[in-house]
């Protein structure tokens, strides 16, 4: 019988990469490598921290993860499969999948991982909920078969296109909820802006490449609810600071999104109005309230 227990490399150790450790841990032979090894460890350079090494779980942001890759890339074993939590794009413009198909192509297998998983519950043992993006079957059953005593349920699918940005808008999305609660625009705003968002957030995918119906599941629906109201969100509490007109340290994967698909012109703004809405609440200090005055106005049908 083969054994289930599996060797593990974790890269990257902030909140997800413990969460993941958490995950994993009771059940499989668990290496964490840091950039910046713990006080009196000695450095490990990243291809000797996979070598051997089933499964590769990079929990580091998106902008790390080419150069990372590239440093393991040597040390990988052939039946290795390298999977990503990144939500964001790099300089480039690149999600997490493009960076993957571009380091790896046919040589590797790679799957992306998101949907709803909070960090702090993942690590209280509270269920997680993810969307896994592989190549094939056969990808999916192994990831799935690492997760399988964890309190994480994982659905399949093929759409890494789709997948990767429907992650990657929610963090743009999301920050409108909180603006909403910082204007104490109510509960009502609320129901809107979900369905509103998920229609240009599904739009977007669509002209991207990926299927537009992927934005409903784990990956875009679920989890822009998830990050949107979870009183511990980040991106959320971005949008009150923006309410607030507070513009000091404006730092996310949300805000360097919206810095990429600006300066790269992957996607105009102005053609999608809830984008137009953040976009302007980013880059215009004050303006927050009246730019969301606009926008409800411009909700109103035109009348003969």
């Amino acid at each position: 019988m083969t054994d289930p227990r599996q060797r593990v490399t974790i890269l990257g150790h902030g909140e997800m990469g413990r969460a993941m450790e958490s995950l994993l841990a009771a059940d499989h032979d668990v290496t964490v490598w840091q950039r910046r090894p713990a006080a009196g460890a000695p450095p490990v350079e990243p291809a000797a921290a996979v070598a051997g090494r089933r499964f590769v779980l990079f929990c580091v942001p998106t902008g790390a993860l080419a150069e990372l890759g590239a440093h393991i890339r040597p040390g990988l074993a052939r039946d290795a499969i390298c999977i990503t939590i990144a939500k964001g794009l790099d300089e480039r413009g690149r999600t997490g999948a493009a960076i993957f198909a571009e380091l790896f192509g046919d040589r590797q297998a790679y799957g992306l991982l998101y949907g709803p998983m909070i960090s702090e519950e993942l690590r209280a043992g509270r269920p997680g909920f993810a969307q896994v993006g592989t190549r094939t079957a056969a990808d999916f059953a192994r990831i799935a078969g690492l997760f399988r005593r964890a309190p994480l349920y994982l659905e399949s699918s093929r759409d890494m296109t789709g997948l990767s940005w429907s992650a990657v808008l929610k963090n743009v999305y999301a920050m409108l909820f909180g603006i909403a609660d910082g204007l104490a625009l109510g509960d009502n705003l609320r129901g809107h802006l979900t369905v509103a968002a998920l229609a240009e957030i599904a739009e977007i995918v669509m002209r991207l490449g990926g299927d537009a119906a992927t934005p409903y599941r784990l990956a875009g629906l679920g989890d822009l609810v998830t990050t949107a109201t979870s009183s511990g969100s980040h991106h959320h509490e971005l949008g009150r600071r923006l309410a607030r007109g507070d513009r000091e340290s404006l730092r996310g994967e949300g805000i360097h999104t919206l810095d990429r698909l600006r300066q790269l012109k992957l996607i105009d703004p102005a053609t999608h109005p809830l984008l137009r809405l953040i976009d302007t609440c980013v880059r215009v200090p004050g303006d927050t309230s009246r730019a969301m005055q606009r926008y409800l106005e411009a909700l109103r049908p035109a009348l003969p």
